[in-house]
């Protein structure tokens, strides 16, 4: 009698992995989708401007090291001002948006967002010009 038991008993721990983790699933997708709701409710529009250049400046990035890991790095300057520009107009960016968020008002209350800007504007010719000569 023994055997039959341990065989159940090993049917039943092999079938609750597989219900535990199909309930997770939507779970998963249901708190996916309650923070896509609250953010798209409580994001301004500026706010989502920025955040999908910040998502543009990650996946170009992220395409420039896969082409030089995957196919070649042959001019290995050009990749590194590449993905230093990447790099550093995402930093860039990070900073101006969280220089304009409103609930940031607190610890930034000298910086207008006008200034915000301006800051990030004139860092981002800085930027540009030294990549620009790491190509040369």
């Amino acid at each position: 009698m023994a055997g039959p038991k341990s065989s159940s008993a090993a049917a039943a721990k092999s079938t609750t992995p597989s219900s535990t983790s199909s309930s997770l699933t939507p779970a998963t997708s249901n708190a996916v989708h309650t923070l896509w709701k609250a953010y798209n409710e409580a994001t301004s529009s500026r706010l989502k401007t920025i955040d999908a250049f910040l998502v543009f400046l990650m996946l170009s990035g992220i395409a420039q090291f896969l082409y030089c890991a995957l196919v070649t790095n042959f001019p290995f300057n050009a990749f590194l001002a590449g993905f230093g520009s990447c790099v550093g107009q995402f930093v860039l960016t990070a900073s101006l948006r969280s220089q304009v968020n409103p609930e940031n008002r607190a610890e930034f209350k000298e910086v207008s967002p006008e200034r915000a800007f301006a800051d990030f504007a004139l860092g981002s010719i800085v930027l540009h010009f030294f990549v620009y000569n790491f190509l040369g």
